[in-house]
C-alpha cells in the first residue's frame, strides 16, 4: 500500500506542476487591465483526466478478473471529464458575453446540473459491477484517495498558478 501511495503521490505532483507551468499569462482582460492567468487547454485537462485515472486505476490494483469491468468506469470518468469541460467553455463563452438575461442564466444552470446529475449516474452505473468485486483493501484505498488525493490536484494546480503569477509580478 505504501508504495501505491507514494505513486500515487508523485503522480499528483508531477502532473499538477506540468500542468501549472503550461499556464502563461495571457492578454489583459477586458475588466480593467489586470492581467489573468491563461485557461487550461483542452489536452491540459484531458492530462489531468488521464492523470487522475491512472492514479485510481494503480491504486486499486486490479485483479485480471477485475480489469474486465474497467473499461466501462473509465469511460464513465472521460465522459463526465469532457461533460465538465463543455459546461466550462459554456460559463466562460457566457461570462465573456458580459451581463446575460437572469432567466437564460438559471434556465443555463438549471441544464448544467441536470447533465452533471445525468453523467454521475452513468458513473455510478459503471462502478457497480466493478465495486461488487474490490477487496475491503481495494475499497480503502479508493476512499482514500477519492478524499485524499485526488480532490488535492486542482488545489496543488491553482497554488502553482498563483505563484507563476507571483514571480511575473517581480519581473
Amino acid at each position: 500500500m505504501l508504495k501505491t501511495v507514494a505513486a500515487g503521490l508523485t503522480a499528483l505532483f508531477v502532473t499538477a506542476s506540468s500542468l501549472a507551468y503550461a499556464q502563461a499569462p495571457s492578454a489583459t482582460n477586458t475588466t480593467g487591465g489586470e492581467q489573468e492567468s491563461a485557461r487550461p487547454s483542452a489536452a491540459d485537462l484531458n492530462a489531468l483526466t488521464d492523470a487522475r485515472i491512472g492514479i485510481v486505476k494503480a491504486a486499486l490494483q486490479l485483479t485480471p478478473e477485475q480489469a474486465k469491468y474497467w473499461p466501462a468506469v473509465e469511460e464513465a470518468i472521460r465522459n463526465r471529464a469532457m461533460g465538465r469541460q463543455v459546461r466550462l467553455a459554456a460559463l466562460a463563452r457566457q461570462r465573456d458575453q458580459g451581463d446575460g438575461d437572469p432567466i437564460d442564466m438559471v434556465r443555463h444552470r438549471a441544464d448544467a446540473l441536470a447533465q452533471r446529475a445525468a453523467e454521475l449516474k452513468q458513473l455510478a452505473d459503471a462502478w457497480q459491477p466493478l465495486a461488487a468485486t474490490l477487496t475491503p483493501e481495494q475499497k480503502q484505498r479508493l476512499r482514500f484517495f477519492a478524499v485524499n488525493i485526488l480532490r488535492l490536484v486542482p488545489r496543488a494546480v491553482e497554488l502553482r498558478r498563483m505563484q507563476n503569477e507571483d514571480e511575473g509580478d517581480e519581473d
